[in-house]
């Protein structure tokens, strides 16, 4: 697909499991496990979905999935999955060496978002992208330097500390368009300063949806995850986005639907709806 003067391709890093009650907060489970059946232990499929925009000179990654560098326990817990799709290889495949990527743009840096923005070589901990300069809202850096203990599991260091070591993370404070035809969209429910990248040319508009809504079992207004550190602040993010997506026609693009990258929307009896889903 192409927005602006962008060509942007879907790179998926591999599936993972989530808790299916924590993903649907207050929504009981007789409603999601009918769109997202669980496992034996109630954890549902997810996808970690990175996207790829090539042009203008510029080679931007929008996050970079969980990585490799899990120990056996962890990949249990979280049912980790590169048997048909890494990071490395979904880059391969596109045709992007790392050391080309220029940019990347880090939503925020909870592990499923940012962990594979390092790797382990020769036994050392390095940046995967070493010529690449990093973005991340300052506020969230903050917070996950000193993160609280009801959030504290989602931060593991290994995954950004190297980037700043190296020189490679760039603060950004707010809304902002980061490049030509590349806004940022900060929202804070989910976490402190998450960035939400928004690709737009006037006519074509695409918002990168992150965890504003995983998947697209998560466009009803209440279906809202009890990972979000202020529902309620997702509750109106969302109150506020929706409606103008769909009224502008904007494509919702998935970072964790395991089965739909992105999609449409269209107004119905009980709110908004998918129009059409779109393989990109």
């Amino acid at each position: 697909m192409k927005i602006h003067n962008y060509t942007l391709t879907p790179i998926e890093t591999g599936r993972f499991a989530l808790d299916g009650g924590a993903m649907f907060g207050v929504v009981p489970w007789v409603f999601w496990s009918k769109t997202n059946p669980p496992d034996e232990r109630q954890r549902i499929t997810m996808a970690s979905r990175c996207l790829l925009i090539r042009g203008n000179g510029k080679t931007i990654l929008v996050d970079t999935g969980n990585g490799d560098k899990w120990n056996d326990k962890l990949k249990d817990i979280y049912r980790l999955d590169t048997t048909h799709s890494s990071l490395e290889k979904s880059l391969t495949q596109a045709g992007v060496l790392p050391e080309e990527v220029t940019d990347v743009i880090l939503t925020h840096l909870h592990f499923d978002h940012c962990g594979g923005s390092t790797k382990i070589l020769n036994g050392k901990l390095q940046p995967t992208f070493p010529n690449a300069k990093h973005y991340v809202q300052k506020a969230h850096w903050d917070l996950a330097m000193n993160p609280t203990d009801r959030d504290r599991a989602s931060f593991m260091k290994d995954d950004f500390l190297p980037l700043y070591e190296n020189n490679l993370l760039h603060f950004v404070e707010g809304d902002q368009e980061l490049f030509p035809g590349i806004s940022l969209l900060v929202c804070n429910g989910h976490t402190t300063a998450q960035q939400l990248p928004f690709i737009s040319d006037g006519e074509k508009k695409m918002l990168f949806c992150c965890d504003l809504i995983p998947t697209a079992s998560h466009i009803p207004f209440p279906y809202i995850m009890g990972y979000d550190v202020r529902p309620l602040v997702t509750l109106e993010e969302k109150k506020r986005i929706i409606p103008l997506a769909e009224k502008e026609g904007w494509i919702l693009f998935f970072e964790h639907d395991s089965e739909t990258a992105a999609v449409t929307l269209q107004k119905n009896e009980k709110g908004f709806a998918i129009n059409d889903r779109l393989a990109l």
